[in-house]
């Protein structure tokens, strides 16, 4: 399905494509015993190092993300390392594949490295041209009314996911229209973390599900 060109051009893209097979009704049951390992993966790579004393000494971050030293890096520098960056979207990208597993919407166990059948892109900022040096001081505050809209999505999602799990398990298949809302909020929801937190853009993400 082609994207809507009003949002096909926004810098954070994401979709998860269908799975064409049944979908496995013994791994879906038990999916959340069967992703503890690649959870504690996610957990470790996200968590922040720890020193001596137990007290956490990594980067401020948002759930692993780099946050604060791009901050600082816009505010100051006017610029954004690449490797940073570079970090940030490679630990985004995993940490969706674990949530498109984990909200059962396909069946590979989540790859560290390969992208399998979920897409995100975001696309590198000329900082000059691209980033306000000062609206990351407020970013995350203009955001109220999305966390506040997400928040009843997510809801919406727990109850789909439910509503799936006992589908999948009689049918092997996710509801059409289910899957495209948990990949809806999903999508709107890392539109709002690429302007709030990983500041990837200035522009202010869309009151959509819509690719």
């Amino acid at each position: 399905m082609t994207a809507p060109a009003r949002f096909a051009d926004y810098p954070v893209r994401f979709g998860v494509d269908a799975p064409e097979a049944a979908l496995n009704r013994v791994t879906t049951a038990f999916r959340i015993v069967v992703a503890i390992p690649i959870l504690i993966v996610l957990g470790l790579v996200s968590g922040g190092s720890l020193s001596a004393n137990g007290r956490s000494q990594g980067p401020a971050a948002a759930g692993g993300l780099l946050f604060l030293a791009p901050l600082v890096m816009i505010l100051f520098r006017h610029k954004y390392p690449k490797w940073w960056f570079d970090w940030n979207v490679a630990l985004w990208r995993f940490g969706n594949r674990v949530a498109v597993y984990m909200l059962l919407l396909r069946d590979e166990y989540p790859a560290t490295d390969n992208l399998q059948s979920v897409r995100l892109d975001v696309d590198f900022p000329d900082v000059p041209v691209d980033l306000n040096r000062w609206l990351p001081l407020v970013k995350w505050f203009l955001a109220i009314p999305h966390y506040v809209v997400l928040l009843f999505l997510w809801i919406g999602v727990f109850f789909s996911v439910v509503a799936a799990w006992f589908t999948i398990l009689f049918t092997g298949r996710y509801p059409t229209s289910l899957f495209d809302y948990v990949v809806g909020v999903l999508r709107w929801h890392n539109r709002v973390l690429g302007y709030a937190f990983v500041l990837s853009t200035d522009r202010y993400p869309p009151f959509s599900l819509a690719d």
